[in-house]
C-alpha cells in the first residue's frame, strides 16, 4: 500500500495526511467499546500507511478514547502524528452542558493533555478563542467544530483559526452555502467528519439492521424506519455507479469528498483494518464533473435531518459577539 500524501491544513503552518482517522467509534456512540489491543493495532496500522491526523475528543467515552490514544502513542509514536481533540461539553448529572468559560477551558485542556500523555495538543477544537493556551505552548493550532460563519469570523479576528470541523458527505451538504466559502476566504482548512454518512454509504440499510441498543445512530432521523426505506434507494444507486467504477460505494462516496478541494481533509472512522484499507483506496479514484453531478443529484433526495432535534450543530450553536 502506497504512503498517503500530505497537505497543508489552513494557512498557519499545520501539515497533516490528506485523510485522517476518526477515533470516536472505537470507544463510544456507535455501540460498545471495541477491544483495546485491536484498536491500538488499527491506529498503528494507520500511522504506518501515512494517516497521521488522529481525531478524538474528551467527550468520547467520556474520556476513554483519549486514554486509548494515549496508550497507542507510547514508545515514540507521538512524534509521528498530528493529534486533534475537542472540548466544550461539560458533563454532569447525566447530561452535557455547552461551556466555554476560561477556567473550564484550561481544566479541559490540561485534563486532555494528561489522558493523552502529551505536552502539547496539535489541533484543539472548540467554539471560542484559545489564544492564551497557544501562547503557553499547550496547544499549537486552534480549530472550531460545528461553528457558524459569523462565529468563525469573530474567532478568526481574535486568533487565526487553522481548521473548521464540519459534517460533509454526499447527503450532508448544508455547510456548502456559507461555512465552506467563509473558510476559504479566510484561509482556514476544512476537516470533514462523517464523510461516509455515519456508515450509510458503506452498507446502506443493512447498517440499521445491525445497530446495537446503545448505538446513537438509532436516534438519527435519517435512520428512522420511515426514512430508511426511501434512503436505501439512494445507496442502491450509488452502489450501481460504484460497480461501474470498479470500487465500493463507500470508496465512491469518500472520493466525492476528496474531490471537493485540496483544503479538505476527511476523517472517516472505522474499527477494522480491512475497512481502513478500503477507505485508503478511495484516494486513487478519479471522478469526472459528470460523475460528481450524478452523485449529487442522487443524494439531494435524502429524507430526514442529519442530526437529532436541538443537537448542537452550527445552525443552533452560534455564539453572541463579545461585549466591548
Amino acid at each position: 500500500m502506497a504512503k498517503v500524501d500530505r497537505m497543508k491544513l489552513g494557512s498557519q503552518g499545520l501539515e497533516v495526511s490528506i485523510q485522517g482517522l476518526g477515533c470516536m467509534g472505537m470507544s463510544s456512540f456507535y455501540g460498545p467499546p471495541k477491544p483495546e489491543p485491536d484498536m491500538i493495532s488499527l491506529i498503528h496500522h494507520a500511522i504506518e500507511t501515512g494517516v497521521t491526523l488522529l481525531d478524538t475528543s474528551d467527550l468520547y467515552g467520556p474520556h476513554t478514547n483519549e486514554l486509548l490514544l494515549g496508550k497507542a502513542l507510547e514508545g515514540g509514536v507521538r512524534e509521528k502524528v498530528e493529534l486533534a481533540t475537542k472540548f466544550g461539553v461539560k458533563l454532569g448529572k447525566g447530561k452535557g452542558e455547552i461551556c466555554g468559560d476560561p477556567a473550564y477551558v484550561r481544566t479541559a485542556c490540561e485534563d486532555s493533555l494528561k489522558r493523552l500523555g502529551i505536552d502539547c495538543i496539535d489541533l484543539y477544537y472548540q467554539h471560542r478563542e484559545l489564544k492564551k493556551l497557544v501562547e503557553e505552548g499547550k496547544i499549537k493550532y486552534i480549530g472550531l467544530s460545528e461553528a457558524s460563519a459569523s462565529t468563525i469570523r469573530r474567532a478568526h479576528a481574535v486568533h487565526p483559526i487553522t481548521a473548521v470541523q464540519l459534517e460533509w458527505s454526499l447527503w450532508s451538504r448544508d455547510a456548502e452555502e456559507e461555512i465552506v466559502p467563509t473558510c476559504r476566504e479566510l484561509g482556514i482548512g476544512i476537516v470533514a467528519y462523517s464523510p461516509l454518512g455515519s456508515g450509510f454509504f458503506s452498507s446502506g440499510s443493512k447498517l440499521v439492521e445491525n445497530f446495537s441498543p446503545d448505538d446513537v445512530r438509532r436516534f438519527l432521523p435519517r435512520f428512522k424506519p420511515e426514512n430508511v426505506e426511501h434512503n436505501k434507494i439512494i445507496f442502491e444507486r450509488v452502489n450501481e455507479l460504484a460497480a461501474k467504477k470498479g470500487c465500493t460505494p463507500s470508496q465512491l462516496a469518500l472520493a466525492w469528498v476528496h474531490h471537493q478541494g485540496k483544503d479538505v481533509c476527511p476523517i472517516p472512522g472505522t474499527t477494522k483494518i480491512e475497512n481502513f484499507n478500503q477507505n485508503i483506496g478511495a484516494l486513487s479514484i478519479k471522478l469526472t464533473p459528470e460523475e460528481m453531478a450524478e452523485l449529487e443529484s442522487l443524494a439531494e433526495a435524502v429524507k430526514g435531518d442529519r442530526s437529532m432535534e436541538n443537537a448542537p450543530t452550527w445552525k443552533n450553536s452560534d455564539t453572541p459577539p463579545l461585549s466591548s
